[in-house]
This record gives C-alpha cells, sequence and structure tokens, in this order.
C-alpha cells in the first residue's frame, strides 16, 4: 500500500518573480498549501525573491519518506536541475510549458540549442518514471503523449490578471499617453527577443505598415534580450530607418506592463513558437485586440475567434491585416468580445480550480491505497 502523500515541492531550471512560470509556480505552492500540503520552492539560480521563499535545489531535505513525498518538476528548458530530479528517489510530476526546438538557436547561440537538447532528453527520461505530466495546453500534450508519459492532464497557467491594476505604473503610463498623443498606432509585443519570437518578422512587417497605412505608428517590444538575435534585430531596425519609431523596452516591471497594455492599439505576434503564450491573455484582458501568426500552441490559445490569425506572416499580409484591426471598429469590438469571452477558460480562479483538483485526486487515490 502507499501511504498518502504530505509533501509536493517544486523544482525549477532558474525562478524569476516577474517571469510567467515563476508566477505560476508560486500560484501553485499557494494551492497546494491550501490543501494542507507542505510546499517549497527549489530553483537552480533564482534573483529578486525575499529570503527564504525560493531554496538552492541541493539544498532539498524532504521531512516524509519518498513514497509520501512528491518532485513537480516545472519543465521549460535543460539544465542540472533536471537531472538532479531524475536522481532522486521522490514520486515524480512533470508540469510541462514547453522546451523550444534547439533549430530556432543553433544559428544564433549554439550553447542554447544544447540547453534545449538536453531539455528534450530529459522530459523523455522523466516520461517512465512521472506518475503524471500536467501540461498548460493540448499542444504541450501531445508532445508530452510524444516522448512517453502514459498519465497526462490540461490545466493552463494560472495568471493573476488583477495584479495588472494594482500594480500600473503611473509615470510609465504618462509617458506612453505623452508619445501617444503625436498620433500614430501602437503595435505591442510581449516576449523575450529571441529567434522563436521572430521580432525580426514583426519590424520587417512594421517598416511596411509605416511606409503604406500609417507613417507615425509605433512598435514596442517588451521583454528581456537574447544575445547575439537581439543585436541583430536592432540593428535590422536601425538600417530599416525605425530607431525612434522601434521601442526596445526589455524586461520592465508587472506595473509598466500594465501601462503599455493599456495604451497599445494592437497585440502583434509573429512567433514560430509558442507552446502556450500568456500574452495572448494578458492583451485579452486589457481589451486588446490580437494579430497572431497561427503557429504551435497560437490557434489553440486564440481558438473562437479570440485574435485574427494568419496562416501567412509575408509583411504585406501582416501590415494589411494590423491596419484592418486598426481601422476596421466593428471588427476590432469583435475580437474583443471574443477575447473576453475566450479569457473566461484562462481565469486565475478557474486555473487555481484545475490544480486544486489534480493534486486533490492524487492525494485522494493514495489515501484509498493506504
Amino acid at each position: 500500500m502507499t501511504p498518502a502523500v504530505i509533501e509536493v515541492h517544486q523544482f525549477l531550471p532558474s525562478f524569476a518573480p516577474r517571469d510567467a512560470i515563476g508566477a505560476h509556480t508560486v500560484e501553485v505552492q499557494k494551492v497546494l498549501r491550501s490543501l494542507g500540503v507542505r510546499s517549497e520552492i527549489y530553483a537552480g539560480e533564482s534573483r529578486d525573491v525575499p529570503r527564504g521563499s525560493v531554496h538552492p535545489h541541493d539544498s532539498f531535505k524532504p521531512r516524509s519518506s519518498p513514497e509520501r513525498t512528491f518532485i513537480l518538476y516545472q519543465s521549460s528548458t535543460g539544465s542540472s536541475v533536471g537531472d538532479y530530479v531524475l536522481s532522486r528517489p521522490e514520486r515524480k510530476l512533470v508540469n510541462y510549458h514547453n522546451i523550444t526546438p534547439a533549430s530556432f538557436f543553433r544559428p544564433w547561440l549554439p550553447h542554447v540549442a544544447v540547453e534545449v537538447e538536453q531539455g528534450r532528453k530529459q522530459l523523455t527520461a522523466l516520461a517512465p518514471v512521472s506518475e503524471l505530466g500536467i501540461a498548460v495546453s493540448a499542444y504541450n500534450e501531445s508532445e508530452l503523449v510524444a516522448a512517453g508519459f502514459s498519465h497526462t492532464v490540461v490545466a493552463p497557467v494560472i495568471v493573476d490578471f488583477a495584479a495588472f491594476d494594482r500594480e500600473l505604473d503611473g509615470k510609465t503610463l504618462a509617458r506612453l499617453e505623452q508619445e501617444k498623443s503625436a498620433g500614430g498606432a501602437d503595435w505591442l509585443f510581449v516576449g523575450r527577443v529571441a529567434p522563436n519570437k521572430a521580432q525580426h518578422d514583426l519590424i520587417t512587417a512594421f517598416a511596411l505598415h509605416r511606409s503604406v497605412y500609417d507613417p507615425d505608428a509605433r512598435l514596442r517590444l517588451v521583454g528581456g534580450h537574447t544575445q547575439g538575435y537581439a543585436q541583430a534585430v536592432i540593428s535590422l531596425a536601425e538600417e530599416l530607418g525605425l530607431t525612434e519609431a522601434v521601442d526596445f523596452a526589455g524586461s520592465i516591471s508587472s506595473g509598466a506592463l500594465a501601462a503599455y497594455y493599456r495604451c497599445a492599439d494592437v497585440f502583434v505576434c509573429a512567433s514560430d513558437h509558442e507552446g502556450f503564450g500568456v500574452p495572448l491573455l494578458e492583451a485579452m484582458y486589457h481589451r486588446v485586440p490580437i494579430v497572431a501568426f497561427a503557429a504551435a500552441a497560437v490557434p489553440e490559445t486564440l481558438s473562437g475567434g479570440a485574435g485574427l490569425l494568419l496562416d501567412d506572416k509575408n509583411p504585406a499580409v501582416l501590415s494589411a491585416a494590423v491596419h484592418r484591426v486598426c481601422t476596421d471598429a466593428e471588427l476590432r469590438s469583435q475580437l474583443i468580445r471574443a477575447g473576453e469571452e475566450r479569457l473566461k477558460n484562462y481565469s486565475a480562479e478557474t486555473a487555481r480550480g484545475a490544480y486544486a483538483a489534480i493534486f486533490e485526486k492524487l492525494i485522494s487515490q493514495d489515501e484509498a491505497s493506504s
């Protein structure tokens, strides 16, 4: 007989509170603790966190026996933490956020390509020793099944949208509104400046859009930079004469991000690979209409007409689609309404309930067999 579970601890390669996975991990911890389960967070590295809230992964010392303890691994890349989890005797769960294929990084950052390849290998190794794979999208669930997981379930990322309203950065909002008063539409994309996010395609389409439709338009790119690729994208903007029109905002606070969403006229995604796409939900929350390339999990996240999906992101096609969304009031309203309806499936309350149900089932199964 298997004793009832009393500990579920989360492990992840790197923890940052403003990162979607980091915020999700904290929310999952709250769910676990609300169920009376001991739960701590362990990471290979962490930054900007209160002392004692996140522990070094190799300091893990569970109070209970391996049979009464689960390790929940937040999988998004390869790292030594993945190998550490594999080496542990405790029971295992995997929360899969997707691992970007190495082909996107190999031309730009060979060491990152090696890292994500390692992550894929670790995912395959975790499959036969994990009791459950939790995917944040059906797209990701298909990858878990392909990796060999025999038991899977879909539960979305937990996003606390209300934090945007609590933390709005008034100074940033005032600056953006001042710039907006000069005229022209604000394009917004949120995501790390990385090859799979394809910011180069956004800039190319944006240049055409300014030439043909809106010479005063601005493109705001929010997210940290990946070396090599980011510099190439910045150079592309300079070569196209867009230095003043493209805002490389970098990694910013939640309050500043809220200001960017409030001032955006359209959220434009040209990404080639998304395992879910949390910023798409953030755009829906802020009632910003979405134009997106229909790649990977994006059509799933935007199902029900929650965004204008494009099968082709040729600059002429993408820029024309953005122009239509910016000028067709009926279409804008339709996209915003559909986004609000779709967002109901991803509310923080709904997502927390999904994870609570998963853990309650695991615990009840253990109690029944003990």
